[in-house]
Formats: structure tokens, sequence, C-alpha cells
């Protein structure tokens, strides 16, 4: 799969990374959000890494459907303290945001990746890191969160998620950001049905575009509880299930709120492949 290079670190892409997600918000769907609690999003960071997580994804700002935007300088408030907080831990640090002003305080602060919804497609946001090292995960989202689940509407899914993220990878490298920077994500859940998700995640292998790693983020979703009947709380099992399957076809790096269990998935599956 290659290295991607993700800021202070060359990330050896390998075997398979797991991303622990790590929320600032009020509101995540999982209920797991610290609400801008420093020392508990710290004390979630350090339980991550523990769990044996490769690198943390910090989020300030909800994308769950139907979230409301969170204002920019609470989001930068959060965001930045825990950087501060995290750039001595000698791990990569990521952040979930879709704002230019967000991301370019995140990277001057230390952080070594910028995860997306949007695609970079927010007026400055290519230009917000086209000159840092950071890597950047391209994620594809339909519309935006308070309406993305409303009506999701595809031809054919597949074909025009990997178009999307073709376009928004064409758009970076013609900024001069170098494919060693760049990872891609189709966005389950943002924007698509519960037969579109499945559909993305059965044909996996099709978003390696232009040989770019994947990340896939599955954990938790509704799309495992509408198959399963299981509450948010309930989908561990589930969660980790996507997980394998995912990195069975071809994800590089799987986004999770369980760590731990995904991890000795992970070594099981690894022991036989």
């Amino acid at each position: 799969m290659g290295v991607l290079r993700c800021g202070r670190f060359d990330l050896d892409l390998s075997q398979p990374r797991i991303m622990a997600i790590v929320n600032l918000t009020a509101d995540s769907f999982t209920g797991d959000g610290s609400n801008g609690d420093l020392a508990r999003a710290l004390r979630r960071a350090e339980e991550a890494l523990e769990q044996g997580a490769d690198i943390i994804d910090l989020g300030a700002e909800s994308t769950r459907p139907g979230a409301d935007p969170v204002p920019q300088a609470q989001e930068l408030e959060r965001v930045i303290r825990l950087v501060e907080a995290l750039v001595s831990w000698r791990v990569p640090i990521s952040v979930d945001t879709l704002k230019p002003v967000v991301m370019k305080a995140a990277l001057t602060a230390g952080a070594d990746m910028v995860n997306d919804v949007n695609g970079f497609r927010a007026e400055g946001a290519v230009e917000a890191v086209r000159d840092s090292q950071a890597a950047l995960c391209v994620v594809h989202m339909a519309g935006e969160p308070r309406s993305m689940q409303l009506s999701p509407c595809y031809s054919d899914v597949v074909a025009e998620v990997g178009s999307f993220l073709s376009e928004r990878v064409q758009a970076l490298k013609a900024a001069g950001i170098e494919s060693e920077r760049i990872l891609v994500d189709p966005g389950f859940g943002f924007g698509k049905s519960v037969e579109h998700n499945f559909s993305m995640l059965k044909e996996l292998e099709r978003f390696r575009i232009h040989g770019l790693p994947v990340l896939a983020g599955l954990s938790r979703k509704s799309m495992l509880g509408a198959v399963t009947g299981r509450t948010v709380e309930e989908r561990i099992a589930a969660s980790i299930a996507a997980a394998l399957i995912a990195v069975q076809r071809g994800a590089a790096i799987v986004r999770v709120h369980d760590v731990a269990a995904t991890r000795d998935a992970m070594l099981v599956w690894q022991a036989v492949s």
C-alpha cells in the first residue's frame, strides 16, 4: 500500500491502521462527545492510544445527519487547545473540519492530517492546506449535514462517488499537492441510503482512485443499525465486522470508536491473511 506522508510522520500502510475518534462536540451521534471538556478529551485520546490506535482524529463540529453548524470561534478554541495538548505525544493528529480557518490554525498548532467531509471544496480550503506537509483526506458528502439524508439519490453510487473523489484529487494535484499526501473516503452515511452504503462497502476497492489509500468510517453508523436492529450503543460487533470487511476490500485506515475490539479483530485477521 505504500507510505502516507502525514505531517511529522511517514505512515506505513503495508498493514491497515486504526484511526480513533475523539469527539469534542455536544451532539455526537454516539453520545461520546466531550462538549469541549479538554481533560475528558485527553483521557479519551490516552485510552485510544493504550488500546492500539495509530492516529487520533479530533472533531469539534458534528457531521451527523441533521446537525447544525458550530460557530467558527468555538470550533477553533476547542480544536486548537487539544492539538496543542497532544502534539508532544508523538502520534499523528488528524483534525476533522470543513472550515479553512480551522484547517490553517490546526496545522499551525501541529496537526498532521486534515479530514474534510466537504472534500476541500470550501473557498480557501485548498490554499489553507497546500503548503503544509499534512495528509489530506478527501471525503464525499452529498449536500450538507442538516439535509444530506433527506432524499439521497444516485444512478450508480459507486461510480458517482468515485467520479467526485477523482475530481477533487485532481484539484489538489493541480494545486501542487503531492499524491503521497492524499487519501480518499467515500463518506459512508454522508448523503447515502442504507442500500447506497452497502453497495459502496461491497465495491470498496473501486475507490482506490489513482492508487491512493482509502479510509473507511463505518463505526456504529445507522447503516449497521438498519440491518441488525441494534441501537448505537449496541453496534460494536457490527462495527468490527464492517471494519474487517473494509480492510479485506482494500481500506488502508479504518476510523472507529472501539479501538481495542477493532485491534483484536485485526490481529486475528492478520494472523491468517
